[in-house]
């Protein structure tokens, strides 16, 4: 993760639209995540859907 703020803003929004382009060749559909996830570390909104998202993950995953 880069230490400056705006090249990591820059970084999740080119992962996330090349990740929507993803049906073309050497782009893919994994680079909505990992855009997502970038830009969680910035913005309140998209971290707090990443954190919904680990504790459903977690809860679906723990063995009853």
């Amino acid at each position: 993760m880069p230490r400056s703020r705006g090249l990591r803003i820059a970084i999740g929004i080119l992962l996330t639209i090349g990740g929507i382009l993803g049906f073309l060749p050497i782009l893919g559909f994994w680079m909505v995540p990992l855009g997502l996830l970038v830009l969680s570390y910035e913005f309140a909104m998209v971290r707090r859907h990443r954190r919904r998202f680990v504790v459903w993950w977690q809860r679906r995953r723990r063995p009853d």
